[in-house]
């Protein structure tokens, strides 16, 4: 802290020093200067020498790139070091935590413009596009699933500390993701997810014989993936209902523990894909 400041006040307080002796003006209008620099605009008028006004402009340009570069510093000083007071094992929840919430905010959104991706019509182009977003989304779900894991076994490690702390709400976080319903649920998503890709990358490899209705073969592979696909959308529906009773009831319980669970992620239903 203060790095631009006192670096700014002695340049500041040594060109008075300057301007008082070359002007025969008191010296120790300096060291006033020095030990409040919002003074210098008073002695800098009442000198009665020079461009006053231009000084004074110049003054107030400076001091307020001082003023901003100093509240820009603290603020990431602040930001680095605002854990450090806490006992190392806060810390680390706090660092879990943060991941956790990140990386469920990264599912929620990617699983939301899904459900925009699932209106996709029969495009060559939008086929494809979706069938590369899946890829992403796997890879989204994967790093949820990672901080998940920590922050489970994180918790279960230290449930004594938390325990000695009156943090035993904490360990409901771990009941929560352990739980079957959320776990049914995970599963019914990646169910999901494994017979939408497997009905696009069929239609986006046979796109003319299905759409030109050619092949009696290729329609009838058709529907039966798509029948796989839409069972699979209906079963993860249904659990997606259970996850969010269950959710809203254990948050009700344990407000606590709000923070730590996921957010909007599919909170309507997705749409069969057309």
């Amino acid at each position: 802290m203060y790095y631009i400041y006192f670096s700014f006040i002695f340049i500041l307080s040594g060109l008075m020093f300057l301007e008082c002796k070359r002007q025969s003006l008191p010296k120790w209008w300096a060291a006033i200067v020095f030990a409040a620099p919002v003074t210098t605009p008073y002695f800098i008028f009442k000198s009665g020498k020079g461009n006053r006004l231009i000084l004074f402009l110049i003054f107030i340009v400076c001091f307020s790139i001082v003023t901003v570069g100093e509240i820009f510093i603290y603020s990431r000083m602040k930001a680095t070091y605002k854990y450090d007071s806490l006992p190392p094992v806060t810390r680390q929840l706090i660092r879990y935590r943060e991941i956790l919430q990140q990386t469920t905010q990264n599912l929620d959104n990617a699983l939301i413009e899904l459900e925009q991706q699932s209106k996709v019509q029969s495009n060559l182009d939008k086929l494809e596009q979706t069938i590369v977003f899946i890829g992403q989304l796997r890879q989204t779900m994967l790093d949820n699933q990672v901080a998940i894991k920590q922050m489970v076994e994180f918790v279960g490690s230290y449930r004594d500390f938390f325990t000695q702390k009156d943090l035993q709400w904490v360990y409901e976080i771990k009941r929560f993701y352990n739980n079957r319903i959320v776990i049914a649920h995970l599963e019914s998503l990646e169910n999901y997810l494994d017979n939408f890709e497997t009905l696009l990358r069929f239609c986006y490899r046979n796109f003319d014989a299905i759409t030109k209705a050619e092949s009696t073969i290729h329609l009838k592979n058709y529907d039966e993936y798509y029948l796989r696909y839409r069972r699979a959308v209906d079963s993860h529906n249904r659990f997606n209902v259970k996850r969010i009773e269950f959710q809203n009831d254990f948050i009700k319980r344990h407000p606590e523990t709000k923070a730590y669970l996921p957010t909007e992620r599919q909170t309507k239903a997705f749409r069969l894909w057309e």
